[in-house]
């Protein structure tokens, strides 16, 4: 796996412990691109020390399943991704602007007792990510691209279709789950699909189920006239 400058081709080149970033309905994978504006001076803080170490940063969801709400330091999902910083700058307003890329999914092992304002958490790095992408060739695109095309035309949504058709399959299925509008729950079960025909699968599901509620509530709605 290649993330800016830096290739990472086994666990032993990544760290055991993290710093780590909580954020709801943040959605980033292995190879995909996050970009993100830190104002936060705990989130500051963590940006100069991973920048002054291996730039890599743990994204990971807030527990929901908890049903925890504005906790300065909620419980934590159990999987997340590691991201490597490939861009940054100062805004001159005491702001970050960074731009994350994915690099390989990981469990969280134990949350460490740390001093810095900001978490830390030793991980298990999944190793089959810095490998090539399993399930590429297996997925049903034609399937994805169906369900996609229905979400859209359902909300009124347009796509750039030339750049959808000549997408690889890894980065359509990566692409589409990343921006898709989904719930903190659905963008968790994308990142924790095993391989990249689940991710197109999942989504497809979740794809569905959104558009038959949908589909329900304006049937209510014309009950209801």
């Amino acid at each position: 796996m290649k993330a800016g400058n830096k290739t990472y081709q086994d666990a032993e080149d990544l760290p055991s412990v993290v710093p780590v970033f909580p954020l709801s309905g943040a959605l980033l994978l292995p190879g995909s691109q996050m970009p993100l504006n830190l104002f936060e001076p705990r989130y500051l803080a963590m940006l100069d020390a991973a920048m002054r170490t291996d730039r890599l940063v743990g994204m990971i969801q807030p527990n929901f399943k908890e049903g925890e709400k504005c906790s300065e330091n909620p419980k934590l999902c159990e999987i997340g991704c590691l991201g490597r910083i490939i861009s940054y700058s100062e805004t001159g307003d005491d702001r970050y602007l960074i731009t994350l890329q994915g690099v390989a999914r990981y469990r969280i092992v134990e949350e460490m007792r740390v001093t810095t304002p900001f978490r830390m958490c030793k991980i298990d790095p999944f190793k089959e990510d810095l490998k090539p992408v399993r399930g590429a060739d297996k997925m049903d695109r034609d399937g994805l691209l169906v369900a996609f095309k229905a979400y859209l035309e359902a909300n009124d949504l347009e796509a750039d279709w030339d750049s959808i058709n000549e997408a690889n399959n890894e980065a359509l299925v990566n692409a589409l789950s990343v921006m898709s509008p989904y719930g903190p729950a659905e963008k968790q079960a994308l990142l924790e699909a095993p391989c990249l025909k689940s991710r197109a699968e999942t989504l497809v599901a979740i794809t569905e189920m959104e558009l038959a509620r949908e589909k329900d509530g304006e049937n209510f709605s014309r009950t209801l006239q």
